[in-house]
């Protein structure tokens, strides 16, 4: 059995016994600490903590917590992640009836307010330069690569000479960068968001899997979707969580969707952008889970 398949089997398990079994029953699978990270069921439980956070389950309980603290001391990806649910993942793992993904311009503006034409918007982005970092790409685009969607997403980072006012961080400005997803005649739309809205989506890019993939589970789900997150905002790994959803409110979310090649207003379409505090840098993050010949625009920088 490969790596991956023990993976595999360990977050089904996982996903598994959180949805069916109460927690006080699961409570004596962390009563012995382990001495080895790859002793067997070290990775099951390492999910299971995570598939029990999600749903409220962990406050309360030493030996949960005490196993926690093991894998952190070990390193263990999942190991760093909060022990609780936040409040800004209030969506995760939530379906709402007749609120699935969006997939036309009509659909995102009936769900979140347009961003205005601007003039001077657009005269900004002529003066964006684009930021190569392969690092934040590749943490960028995980949950869409490890959900299996049907092409690599396009991340791109962009710095400014001058500060952006927020009100001009639309179409206007998007639609002048030059990025592969809005290549072409078609028309767009930029609509404000919100992080929460934003951490959902990277969520459950990975949580659902693309039509090329499948669901990775709750646990490595939320993990991918904060590496994302973090990417998209710029911050190092080791910002505290809480410190970077208080950071969140100074940045500015936007999500769009245009008649290019590109979005295909099919199966999941979705393109995202973020401007930071200082007003001087850009992230943008677009994916497809429509599998069909379209212009090549792999995550470069």
């Amino acid at each position: 059995m490969s790596c991956d398949e023990e993976t595999r089997d360990a977050v089904e398990t996982a996903a598994r016994l959180a949805r069916t079994e109460p927690v006080r029953s699961l409570e004596p699978l962390f009563g012995e600490l382990p001495d080895d990270p790859g002793q067997p069921g070290v990775e099951m439980r390492a999910c299971l903590l995570q598939e029990l956070a999600l749903i409220g389950a962990r406050t309360g309980r030493s030996h949960l917590d005490a196993y926690a603290e093991r894998l952190r001391a070990w390193g263990h990806p999942l190991g760093r992640l909060p022990d609780q649910r936040l409040d800004v993942e209030h969506r995760f793992m939530v379906r709402v009836r007749g609120m699935g993904p969006v997939k036309t311009a009509q659909q995102l503006r009936s769900r979140f307010p347009e961003m205005p034409p601007s003039v001077t918007g657009a005269a900004a982005a002529r003066s964006a330069v684009g930021v190569p970092d392969d690092t934040r790409v590749r943490a960028a685009a995980r949950p869409f690569t490890a959900g299996g969607w049907a092409r690599t997403p396009e991340v791109r980072f962009f710095a400014l000479p001058e500060p952006l006012d927020p009100g001009d961080f639309g179409m206007s400005f998007l639609e002048r960068l030059p990025l592969d997803c809005l290549r072409g005649d078609g028309s767009g739309v930029a609509c404000a968001t919100t992080v929460d809205d934003v951490l959902d989506e990277l969520f459950r890019a990975t949580y659902h899997g693309g039509i090329n993939g499948r669901g990775q589970g709750g646990a490595y789900a939320r993990l991918f979707a904060w590496d994302a997150l973090y990417a998209l905002m710029g911050l190092p790994v080791h910002v505290p969580f809480l410190e970077a959803v208080r950071l969140t409110a100074d940045h500015r979310w936007v999500r769009f969707v245009a008649s290019t090649p590109w979005f295909h207003h099919d199966t999941a379409d979705l393109g995202l952008a973020v401007l930071d505090p200082s007003r001087t840098r850009v992230a943008v993050l677009a994916a497809t889970d429509t599998d069909v010949t379209a212009p090549d625009a792999s995550a470069r920088p």
